[in-house]
C-alpha cells in the first residue's frame, strides 16, 4: 500500500543490539517506542532532522513513531513513519536522529530497534511479522545481511516472518513470537 510519492530507506543498521547502547561506553538503555501526533509536531526539532517530518504528521495515511529512552522520553533518538498496507506494514521513512549519525554518533541500535517495532506491530496487526519498505540502492545487500530481508523486485524489499521473529525477540523479550 505504498503512497505514489515512494521514498528509499536510506538508515544504515550499525548494530542489532537488545535496546540502544552508548557509542563510547557500551552501556545500555532501555527505549520505548512512541506514537506522535500532528499537534506534537513541536517536538520535532527540525535542526535535528534530514526530512520534514511535519509532512509525515499530517498525513493521515501514516503513523509517526519516535524512540525514546525510558530514562528521558524527551530526547527523540529516531522517528518512523509507518502504513497499514492491509496484509504488511509499509515503511515510509525512517531516521537516526543527527546526534546518532556517522563516527560521532552516541547511541547505537537505533534504526534497527525502530524496523524492530515495525515488524512487533506488523505482528500485533495480524500480518506475521511482515515488513515491506524500499532499499536505496547501495544498501539492499546491507539490509539482506542485517536484518534478514528479502529483496522482492526491483528496490522493494520485505521482512519475513522468521527475521521478524528474530528482530521483536532480540529488542522486546518476553514478547517471543
Amino acid at each position: 500500500m505504498a503512497t505514489p510519492k515512494q521514498r528509499a530507506v536510506g538508515v544504515v543498521i550499525d548494530k542489532i543490539t537488545n535496546s540502544i547502547e552508548n557509542a563510547v561506553t557500551g552501556e545500555s538503555f532501555a527505549t520505548e517506542v512512541e506514537r506522535l501526533y500532528p499537534n506534537d509536531n513541536g517536538q520535532i526539532k527540525k535542526s535535528m532532522w534530514k526530512f520534514d517530518w511535519g509532512m509525515e504528521l499530517s498525513d493521515i495515511n501514516k503513523e509517526v513513531y519516535k524512540l525514546v529512552t525510558t530514562e528521558n522520553r524527551k530526547v527523540l533518538h529516531g522517528l518512523i513513519s509507518i502504513a497499514d498496507g492491509g496484509d504488511h506494514i509499509y515503511l515510509h521513512l525512517i531516521e537516526n536522529s543527527k546526534f546518532n549519525l556517522g563516527k560521532t554518533k552516541q547511541y547505537r541500535g537505533v534504526a534497527a530497534n525502530l524496523f524492530a517495532f515495525c515488524c512487533k506491530k506488523a505482528f500485533d496487526c495480524g500480518y506475521q511479522g511482515f515488513v515491506l519498505f524500499i532499499a536505496k540502492t547501495k544498501l539492499i545487500d546491507h539490509y539482506e545481511k542485517s536484518l534478514g530481508a528479502v529483496r522482492i523486485g526491483g528496490h522493494r524489499m520485505i521482512i519475513e516472518q522468521e527475521a521478524a521473529k528474530n528482530l521483536v525477540n532480540k529488542y522486546y523479550r518476553g514478547e517471543s513470537r
